[in-house]
């Protein structure tokens, strides 16, 4: 048992993702029930944004939750990144109407560039940070090349919400519970190209086809399903994921934070290194496992050429995002 606090750093900690977040740290749900937390909570320097975080540390107090050792609130970078352990980048400007992808990455990626640099400046030495804020990848990418002196290992960006959404579609289509399904691994980049690879995914330990044997379901409306899942959300209730994508970055940090089931393994995006051909420097989701301490690629998953062509698609977009933002990366 730690009993020293961890100290973990949120931007966009008044958001709607950061509310639904905050109270599942505090009360153990990341880091375990023994673990001390100090919650260190940033938010963008505007009064009514930091009056909604204000309200937000209130309502972590009236909780009393035994874990939580300390709230820090503040707008400035580096004293809310002070010796942060862990750094959750879940804000970042939405997409609006009419704005085309390569408007947001510009606009997000200055905002990642400056948290990139506080993140080198003022965290811990063992800082691990985990992109929420979209587009996930290539803001991970751009906070990673500027945080100079972090190892590229410790970042990531979040693709568990999309193995979350696919496990659920395969358990609904199979009849079984959710936890039926495991060795559900999402390719590539969290957006609408991401690959969730059913033909390596088990069901009560029989491969997914073997299971379902509706082979064009598979291949269409599974993949597309779990591919348009947010925008659907958004059409539903006018708002996109909040409380879903919090449950996904507690998901995350626990899946790197204890170790993989023998032979499982969970979806998260690294820093490519080059296994599966893919580039190495993107920021790509794979198959890993954790021994708790240390992560790892999974190596040798089996890739036919469907799967390949799916895998290059969404690689691709990756390097075309990343081309997108080359002024914003530091050699």
């Amino acid at each position: 048992m730690n009993t020293t606090p961890l100290r973990v750093a949120v931007t966009g900690a008044a958001g709607q993702i950061g509310y639904s977040l905050l109270f599942r740290i505090a009360s153990g749900a990341m880091f375990g029930p023994q673990q001390p937390v100090i919650l260190q909570l940033i938010e963008i320097p505007d009064e009514k944004a930091m009056s909604a975080l204000q309200g937000v540390c209130m309502e972590l107090d009236d909780c009393a939750f035994p874990l939580l050792k300390g709230i820090v609130a503040t707008s400035n970078l580096d004293e809310g990144f002070k010796g942060a352990n862990w750094a959750l980048l879940v804000g970042a400007v939405p997409r609006k109407a009419g704005m085309e992808r390569k408007d947001l990455l510009g606009i997000n990626g200055k905002i990642f560039t400056g948290q990139g640099q506080a993140i080198a400046r003022s965290a811990a030495s063992d800082v691990r940070t985990l992109v929420i804020g979209n587009p996930c990848n290539t803001n991970a990418l751009i906070a990673m090349r500027n945080a100079r002196g972090v190892p590229a290992q410790n970042f990531f960006a979040m693709t568990m919400l999309d193995e979350n959404r696919a496990k659920t579609q395969l358990a609904r289509k199979a009849s079984v519970d959710v936890a039926a399904v495991n060795n559900l691994a999402v390719w590539g980049n969290h957006s609408s190209t991401m690959f969730p690879d059913f033909f390596n995914a088990r069901i009560n330990g029989r491969p997914v086809p073997d299971v379902i044997s509706h082979r064009e379901w598979l291949e269409k409306d599974f993949i597309t399903t779990v591919q348009q899942r947010g925008a659907a959300i958004i059409k539903a209730r006018g708002s996109s994921s909040a409380a879903s994508a919090a449950n996904a970055v507690v998901d995350t940090v626990r899946r790197l934070t204890t170790p993989t089931a023998p032979g499982d393994w969970f979806s998260v995006a690294v820093c490519a290194d080059g296994s599966y051909d893919i580039e190495k420097g993107l920021i790509c989701s794979f198959p890993v496992r954790s021994d708790g301490q240390h992560w790892e690629i999974v190596q040798g998953v089996p890739l036919n050429e469907f799967s390949r062509g799916k895998i290059e698609a969404t690689v691709n977009e990756l390097k075309e995002e990343r081309a997108l933002v080359k002024d914003l990366l530091p050699q």
